[in-house]
């Protein structure tokens, strides 16, 4: 592989006000299909080897305003499965658990729908989708989600997945994975076309 591109999907009404939004399958906003559009410059001309998406439509939106034409699903990159705290706040969770913090604390089981995962599970999810950008030759392109393209930045660092808490990304925004004298290093980050 010689890099891997991330892209993080536009807004949407739950990530404009912070609700945690994990295998809720809300599309894009306005402002997020802009956000997407903005994001062809970086796509235009580029010839990807391989190109995976999240299931979510607000992924695979974004994937195809950015001019990404052929893509491949790939269920390992659904956001992190946030359980009981789906749609809801920091803010809300902190008036029942005080100090709580996602990458610390983790998240409490849901529904059947949503029924919650840890940490080192989204961990694990991101080595799968690593292991086989890695088997490519060329450039690699994934459109994900905020929670699980940080998670998959530490791990491509060879970090544990908690450290993804160091990693802000906001929506409709781009980074860039690659190496360093075939050292694992980030090349961009967090960084608006």
């Amino acid at each position: 592989m010689e890099t891997m591109t991330l892209l993080r999907h536009g807004e949407t009404e739950w990530s404009r006000d912070g609700r945690h939004t994990g295998r809720t399958d809300v599309p894009l906003t306005a402002r997020g299909q802009g956000q997407a559009r903005a994001l062809a410059p970086l796509v235009e001309g580029r010839e990807f080897e391989l190109a995976l998406v999240s299931p979510a439509r607000r992924a695979r939106e974004t994937a195809e305003l950015a001019g990404l034409a052929r893509y491949e699903v790939e269920p390992d990159l659904w956001e992190w499965d946030y359980g009981g705290y789906e749609g809801i706040t920091t803010r809300r969770i902190r008036e029942t658990r005080p100090g709580w913090y996602l990458w610390r604390d983790g998240v409490v089981p849901g529904d059947a729908d949503h029924p919650g995962e840890s940490i080192a599970q989204v961990g694990e999810r991101a080595d799968k989708v690593i292991a086989r950008a890695r088997a490519t030759d060329g450039a690699v392109a994934v459109v994900a989600h905020g929670h699980m393209l940080r998670v998959l930045a530490a791990r491509w660092l060879g970090l544990p997945p908690k450290d993804g808490r160091l990693f802000r990304l906001d929506t409709g925004t781009f980074s860039e994975l690659g190496y360093e004298h075939d050292i694992p290093v980030i090349l961009h980050w967090n960084s608006r076309v």
